[in-house]
């Protein structure tokens, strides 16, 4: 009895770095993900919550590209290049099966296995990754991605740079991002985004950035979201990555959406109305030093009530519409 107490505790407190633990289950096999969490409109990381009533929590918020190990080998050199992890004498499947050390939103550490690579079928430089992460309290591996109805076993992206509870994004040196495929991170990429490229001489690292506060409509860019699940939207920016979409699809009705927000890397610049509902000038009192009640024509139809102090319209990088009425103006 002493000796199985004993096995329980060292598996719950078992460090990073003792994956060949004996006893230990290896990882990459084939467990199924964990559903714990299903806010998929707030999600930045896309990651489940390491502590669920904490919106800006996240189980793994950064990874290190300098403690790799796959077998009882340490991969060197190992790099962030454009949409994939690059190393030398590794092709992107090479890694499938390396050991990475990761950090989780309060500091802790954890471990991060490679279980799976996927080339992304519409740019083959990028790929998509499937993870596990070790959960010592239930010895196992899980997914740490966040699933959905649509899609049960979710993949990560590898990204440079890491975000913090804010979310602001920071270069820090070592350090990349898992980013899973229903946070705000990874599927502003997809929404053509990619913060490693440019267009028209442009880099579009900022408009990645302000994309990601426009997803989880955080206006303040303090990480809180006014959003709600699966909330629908358009976007269009000045480099027209994206544009105004004005005839009806599948999933957007021009004719029900309305301006909601203009944005840049650290949040709204300035706003119409809020996405889940509150009145525009509701914003006023959760950060109150950031805007004020003043409106703002910023031309083809898009005017807002409540605006940034200070601000002029130079700083603008992306605008949306949504479902909703747009508030009068002052």
């Amino acid at each position: 009895m002493k000796h199985s107490l004993l096995l329980f505790a060292c598996l719950l407190f078992a460090a990073p770095g003792l994956a060949e633990a004996r006893g230990r289950i290896k990882p990459c096999q084939g467990q199924g993900p964990r559903r714990t969490v299903w806010p998929q409109g707030t999600l930045l990381w896309g990651t489940e919550r390491q502590v669920v009533s904490k919106e800006m929590s996240s189980v793994l918020a950064s990874v290190d590209l300098g403690r790799v190990r796959l077998g009882s080998t340490a991969v060197k050199g190992l790099r962030i290049e454009e949409g994939h992890l690059a190393a030398r004498s590794l092709g992107p499947k090479g890694l499938v099966g390396a050991v990475f050390q990761g950090t989780a939103s309060d500091g802790q550490p954890v471990e991060v296995a490679l279980c799976g690579a996927e080339p992304s079928p519409t740019d083959p430089s990028m790929v998509w990754y499937r993870i596990e992460l070790w959960n010592a309290r239930s010895a196992s591996w899980e997914n740490p991605c966040v699933a959905t109805g649509r899609e049960s076993k979710p993949r990560a992206l590898a990204v440079r740079g890491v975000w913090d509870e804010t979310g602001a994004r920071h270069e820090v040196p070592g350090k990349f991002t898992f980013a899973c495929e229903h946070g705000a991170i990874a599927k502003c990429i997809g929404w053509g985004y990619k913060p490693w490229a440019t267009k028209d001489g442009h880099a579009l690292e900022d408009l990645h950035q302000a994309c990601t506060r426009m997803a989880r409509a955080d206006y303040c860019g303090n990480g809180s979201s006014h959003t709600r699940q699966d909330n629908p939207i358009d976007m269009y920016d000045a480099l027209r990555v994206s544009t105004r979409t004005t005839e009806a699809t599948r999933g957007w009705e021009p004719r029900r959406a309305s301006f909601e927000a203009a944005w840049t890397p650290e949040g709204a610049w300035c706003l119409a109305r809020t996405r889940d509902g509150q009145a525009a000038e509701a914003v006023l009192a959760q950060c109150p030093d950031r805007f004020e009640a003043e409106a703002q024509d910023l031309g083809e139809g898009d005017r807002c009530t409540v605006r940034r102090k200070g601000g002029r319209a130079g700083p603008v990088l992306l605008r949306n519409q949504s479902y909703g009425k747009a508030s009068p103006a002052p």
